[in-house]
């Protein structure tokens, strides 16, 4: 059987495939940063301050325990204000993601311009299980008496 008429066509062998053009590559930080910067500009214009603008947390609604994200969107709205001590106060955690999110957008952003890809941080299995740990010491000690300071405000 001759099938040299099938592979004749074919010059695509040992060839690198196209650079995406600039625009493919920066739409996709660009529309997370966008989407950051629009969830910014929410909390920062409706005040999550005013008792029941987004609703109740379902976990303070119906144990009256903070869990690790209660205050955040009163953090991230005192943040917003320029309010930074206020913003801590409020949720320590969320002033963290914040910051970690606009560096991780930023990375990728630069990353993309160079023509490469995104990239996760790698993170052992040691500083996983210390952030979880971490996370449930913050979240039994904003429940306590010892831990008032850590409470949303």
């Amino acid at each position: 059987m001759d099938i040299s008429h099938v592979t004749a066509g074919f010059s695509g062998a040992g060839q690198e495939p196209a650079p995406r053009p600039l625009w493919r590559r920066l739409a996709p930080p660009l529309l997370a940063a966008g989407a950051g910067i629009a969830t910014l500009v929410v909390l920062h214009v409706r005040d999550p301050h005013v008792e029941g603008s987004y609703g109740l947390c379902p976990v303070y609604a119906l144990t009256g325990v903070y869990c690790p994200g209660c205050g955040g969107m009163r953090s991230i709205h005192n943040l917003t204000d320029g309010r930074v001590v206020d913003a801590l106060q409020s949720n320590l955690l969320a002033v963290a993601l914040v910051v970690a999110f606009a560096v991780f957008v930023v990375d990728w952003l630069i990353r993309a311009r160079r023509g490469l890809g995104w990239r996760l941080p790698r993170l052992s299995a040691v500083t996983v299980w210390t952030f979880f740990g971490l996370l449930a010491v913050y979240s039994v000690l904003r429940n306590t008496p010892w831990g008032t300071w850590l409470a949303p405000v």
